[in-house]
């Protein structure tokens, strides 16, 4: 099978636009995205489309991809829209992989879009809700936060994790997220700041919960037959993996991890013949505190009685052995649900290619993007190399 590059990226601001609409919101990214294309590339350009929603709101719930790629002058292509909770558009970029390798298309957009913040906070409740269990846990009161919660709490016993390193997750996160001009909230926070704010679900707290955003993300993807007409410096898509489990928290046998993320990351990694070692940085599904810390566990890169330290020894910072979340994480940048995904690509590949600013990472080889939905119902993960394949340091 052809292997895909990724040649363009780019989104919208992450925040809370009231005189954005999703179709707005998706040019911005989408424009964004073309001008990031080192050598250019036009909307006729692309076969096909693959766009990531969940459509909190319940706005434009059918047919929400040819509403956007319409919007944009992407006439008459196959245009399809995937809906897996937070990992919807994680899954887009999957689904334009996949159909790249396949020969089924040169150039894929996959891209993802959301608006959150226009509705009621118990409507925002409700539609966060449907990613979760509905019988056991949604109609029995049950919010997300709820669940993080749950995992937090269990984590805490199981391993000694505290809520001061739960709290370096937020403070990373913002010093990251204070430096990136697309962050929802982009200023820092002090450790004192994020022990000491109003609880949520307890243990968690304010500083341990992403917010409620409003954004677009596209991601330009080409084969390895074309890529030479768009760039001299592709990226390479490495490694693909995806997994599932039980939607109901409830219902698997741990509490302090995501098992499909670790699928998912046996998969990409197997696929990319690199391990959690080889990486120069990772994006993680940081949505809430205790989410980072499992995902350090489920990735490979440390072990699971070892996160908390793994965040408070500085080792995850941009300036550590491992840098993670350079964007600034759910946590600081924002959670549009449907854009998530693929905004984290779009930070892989302003790592790799230069172009991260106060944020840039010193000559990032390889990185790694990991995407969650629900409380773990799915994810996916990619790994990113600089170079026609081979060729990473």
């Amino acid at each position: 099978m052809r292997d895909a590059y990724l040649i363009g990226a780019g989104q919208s601001d992450y925040g809370s636009f009231p005189e954005e609409s999703y179709r707005s919101l998706f040019r911005t990214a989408f424009e964004n995205a073309r001008e990031s294309v080192p050598d250019g590339i036009e909307p006729g350009d692309v076969d096909e489309a693959v766009v990531g929603t969940l459509g909190v709101g319940g706005r434009q719930l059918g047919l929400s991809g040819p509403a956007v790629t319409e919007h944009v002058g992407l006439h008459g292509i196959p245009v399809t829209r995937v809906e897996n909770a937070c990992a919807a558009s994680g899954y887009s970029v999957r689904q334009g992989v996949q159909a790249i390798r396949s020969g089924m298309a040169d150039v894929v957009l996959a891209s993802g879009v959301e608006i959150m913040t226009d509705v009621s906070g118990d409507a925002v409740r409700y539609w966060l809700g449907v990613s979760g269990e509905t019988e056991w846990e949604r109609l029995s009161g049950t919010t997300f936060a709820g669940v993080y919660a749950q995992m937090a709490s269990r984590h805490m016993r199981e391993y000694g994790t505290t809520r001061e390193q739960l709290s370096h997750v937020a403070v990373k996160n913002h010093e990251n997220g204070a430096k990136n001009p697309h962050a929802q909230l982009g200023f820092e926070c002090s450790l004192e700041d994020a022990m000491d704010a109003p609880t949520v679900a307890d243990p968690l707290n304010l500083y341990h919960c992403c917010p409620t955003t409003d954004g677009a993300a596209c991601v330009l993807l080409a084969s390895e037959d074309v890529v030479e007409n768009y760039t001299d410096d592709p990226i390479r898509v490495a490694g693909v993996g995806a997994g599932s489990d039980r939607v109901g928290l409830f219902q698997r046998d741990t509490y302090t991890s995501v098992p499909a993320s670790q699928y998912a990351a046996d998969r990409a990694y197997e696929m990319a013949g690199y391990g959690p070692d080889d990486l120069d940085f990772a994006e993680v599904h940081d949505c809430f505190a205790i989410a980072e810390l499992m995902a350090y566990a489920d990735l490979g890169l440390c072990e699971p009685e070892e996160a908390g330290e793994f965040v408070a020894s500085g080792k995850t910072k941009r300036d550590g052995e491992m840098p993670v979340n350079t964007s600034g994480g759910l946590k600081s940048k924002g959670h549009p649900i449907g854009a998530t995904g693929a905004g984290q690509v779009v930070e892989a590949f302003k790592q790799l290619t230069g172009q991260a600013g106060e944020r840039q990472l010193d000559d990032p080889q390889i990185g790694l993007t990991h995407n969650v939905g629900g409380s773990g119902g799915a994810a996916v993960v990619h790994v990113f190399e600089r170079g026609m394949g081979g060729d990473a340091a």
